[in-house]
């Protein structure tokens, strides 16, 4: 890796990851990382005039203890704001992590997870602002964002003012593995669920008279993956995944409490995925239409039939910019000043960066080091944590 004159002490960067990595603040309960962030802030000489937290938490649909911490670093040369993200939150995986280093590795003791994702964010952007008020280096005006409850829905991002972030040109969002790989585009996302209410009876005496709400919901999953909306979905008028991931009763508790009563409530919710939200929405429609066919096939003796309400609502929009846009080109050539070539990538899973984008603010997604995310296997490869680090602060203080 070729080194560029901006200049950073590895050591104190691997330093400030350790100490994120080793404050808990799993999606909903960021105070603590909060308070961490920005005491860390503090002493890395950022005026305690310039952190604030805006009150996104108050609209989030869910407990959540704190809003997004903002930070507004002044431009000590002309240019147009920049913005630089990353998420606060972990998984509930990462409840108790202790991270440890390893060689070019942090791990974790194998019980929880580690946090890279996205801490390897929140230590780069800690990282960023010390390097360039310690060395006096030019920038343009610079916010740090650090969202709150992205693992849970992209909430602090998809609820955020964007006139709170002083009208940035452009986002660099740290949430990725290799500093080489460029997320220039992520698929949007419907989420859909379906309470199915049956009638109980003596399923040993009279079956007949009660209504299966889990057999509703077993043949409409069957009739939805028959007809080719389950799993990998490609049709001649686009293309997607979805998935059913709960298939239940009420508050978490299985659909149904005995073997001889037949079953009268089942809830089940899934999801769609497509690069076209429009196309997520037919795959959607596949559910709902199945389910509908379901429910006319199981009757009791008397010819009635289940009451099945389904309802959907989109999770968040698909976004792709073009590798002319001027933050790939941006991110493009900090790249090739470190010697490293470029890939452009586009995920299948959600991102701060969909609603960024979808606000108005064209943003690339760069890697930090995080591997193995959401498992207990979990580790920060610090030859590219440096990387990122470096590419950060690249990106932060080139011209144009």
């Amino acid at each position: 890796m070729t080194n560029t004159s901006v200049p950073l002490d590895v050591e104190v960067a691997i330093d400030h990851l350790m100490n994120v990595l080793s404050v808990e603040g799993i999606t909903g309960q960021e105070a603590n990382i909060a308070a961490a962030v920005s005491e860390a802030l503090k002493k890395a000489g950022v005026p305690a005039s310039a952190i604030r937290f805006d009150d996104v938490n108050e609209r989030i649909p869910l407990p959540t203890e704190t809003g997004n911490l903002i930070v507004d670093l002044p431009g000590t040369r002309p240019g147009p704001r920049l913005l630089f993200s990353t998420h606060l939150d972990t998984v509930p995986l990462c409840a108790g992590a202790k991270p440890r280093r390893e060689g070019d590795r942090i791990v974790s003791d194998g019980t929880t997870a580690l946090g890279g994702d996205a801490r390897t964010g929140v230590a780069l952007l800690i990282v960023v602002a010390e390097t360039l008020l310690k060395n006096q280096i030019p920038h343009p005006p610079i916010t740090l964002l650090f969202t709150v409850r992205e693992e849970s829905g992209l909430h602090g991002a998809r609820e955020l003012n964007p006139a709170d972030l002083k009208v940035p040109v452009m986002c660099i969002n740290v949430d990725g593995q290799l500093a080489s790989e460029l997320i220039i585009g992520a698929v949007g996302q419907e989420n859909w669920e379906v309470e199915i209410k049956g009638k109980a009876s003596h399923a040993g005496v009279a079956p007949d008279e009660g209504i299966s709400s889990t057999l509703v919901g077993a043949i409409a999953l069957a009739e939805a993956r028959n007809a080719g909306w389950f799993g990998k979905v490609v049709k001649p008028d686009g293309h997607g995944t979805s998935n059913v991931g709960i298939f239940g009763g009420k508050d978490g508790k299985p659909s149904g409490d005995a073997t001889n009563v037949v079953t009268d409530y089942t809830y089940i919710k899934g999801e769609a995925r497509s690069p076209e939200l429009t196309f997520a929405t037919k795959i959607v429609n596949g559910y709902e239409e199945a389910f509908a066919r379901a429910r006319s096939e199981v009757k009791d003796h008397e010819g009635e039939t289940a009451d099945v309400t389904f309802r959907r609502q989109p999770a968040y929009p698909p976004f792709e910019l073009g590798k002319d846009t001027p933050v790939v080109k941006r991110a493009t050539e900090a790249l090739k000043m470190l010697g490293i070539e470029p890939t452009y990538l586009f995920s299948n899973g959600g991102l701060d960066a969909n609603w960024l984008d979808k606000h108005g603010i064209p943003t690339i997604t760069i890697g930090a080091g995080q591997a193995r995310i959401h498992t207990i296997n979990e580790y920060v490869n610090l030859t590219e944590y440096e990387k990122g680090c470096r590419l950060g602060l690249i990106m932060a203080t080139m011209e144009g």
